[in-house]
């Protein structure tokens, strides 16, 4: 049996798994820090790195604890390398690297949306090949997977995130922090009733853009009479649109019918309802990951960790984070 510890801390969740390769999921844990930052509006990394170093030691105690695991027993690290807030990053790595050296262990690096990737298969595995959207508060890409570790960049947005849409949506009108559920929420209760624009949705590639809709509510709000029900609605079909489109044509240019959606933004539930309706319409296979896999989380690290280290990848144990390795280039980096 083999077992990892997983760390993960690229932006402002603080993560921890155990893992086997017979067991799966021994035990896992994730501290949010949206009250931290709820006044800010958004995330302020120097908040998000000091809180990882105030939590992560307490967390893995309470882990080893509620799980009665031996920390001993585990024959590597796993960790997020790359991308992330750079501060938030450092943390989590450096703390790798402590376990590590303790327990005079190996380390294995992971990217980020390698593990969101991954994240449908701590439920069930997908045939390859396979495309991936990747939807979260700092990406938005889609992805031709061919095998583990092999990844070919499709297109993507060329300015906000999706994720990052949402969160200056709803700061814009004064909805709170984080803007994605709340906004969610919202368009359950109103009409898309505002003409918002659907920036590249007609071009021919796979690249999107998502700065134009939030200055077009920008103006909405800033001529003062609005309804923040419909405006939510409103935004939220834009966006759902312009990544329907996307998929679709993805879908087109590859010919491949197996579609992955992960990321925070894969919690949605119009984007759950719209995919999951046009799946079985046009009869493409869908995977979507249970909510609590589609935020930042340590499980995800620790499948994808176990992948690599199966492969015999291990790091040096002078490795240092990087703010934003491409996925594409980080499966030739680390194969």
């Amino acid at each position: 049996m083999l077992a990892t510890l997983a760390v993960e801390t690229s932006c402002d969740e603080t993560a921890l798994c155990i893992y086997t390769d017979e067991k799966g999921v021994v035990g896992d844990i994730i501290l949010s820090q949206a009250k931290v930052h709820f006044p800010y509006g958004g995330v302020v990394p120097e908040l998000s790195a000091r809180e990882h170093t105030r939590n992560l030691l307490p967390l893995l105690d309470r882990l080893l604890k509620e799980t009665g695991f031996d920390i001993k027993k585990v024959d590597f690290v796993s960790f997020t390398l790359t991308p992330g807030l750079i501060l938030s990053l450092v943390v989590g790595v450096s703390f790798a690297k402590a376990i590590a050296y303790y327990l005079g262990k190996p380390l294995v690096p992971v990217h980020h949306l390698e593990g969101h990737i991954y994240s449908v298969f701590l439920e069930k595995p997908v045939e390859y090949p396979f495309l991936a959207l990747i939807v979260s508060g700092g990406h938005t890409d889609l992805y031709l997977v061919e095998d583990f570790g092999k990844y070919v960049f499709l297109g993507g947005t060329l300015d906000d995130a999706v994720g990052e849409s949402y969160d200056k949506v709803a700061k814009l009108m004064g909805l709170g922090y984080p803007g994605g559920p709340i906004i969610d929420r919202l368009a359950k209760e109103g009409k898309a009733v505002y003409n918002l624009p659907r920036p590249m949705i007609d071009e021919d590639n796979l690249n999107m853009s998502f700065s134009g809709l939030k200055t077009a509510v920008r103006k909405i709000v800033e001529d003062g009479s609005y309804s923040k029900e419909d405006l939510s609605a409103s935004f939220q079909c834009a966006v759902m649109d312009v990544l329907q489109k996307k998929a679709l044509l993805a879908m087109e240019k590859t010919g491949i019918r197996r579609l992955v959606i992960v990321g925070g933004v894969s919690a949605n539930s119009e984007l759950r309802k719209r995919f999951s309706e046009l799946s079985e319409k046009l009869g493409f296979e869908l995977h979507i990951p249970h909510i609590r896999l589609s935020t930042d989380n340590a499980q995800m690290i620790a499948y994808a960790g176990m992948e690599r280290f199966k492969r015999g990848i291990t790091a040096p144990e002078d490795i240092n984070p990087e703010p934003n390795i491409p996925l594409e280039v980080f499966g030739r980096l680390w194969s």
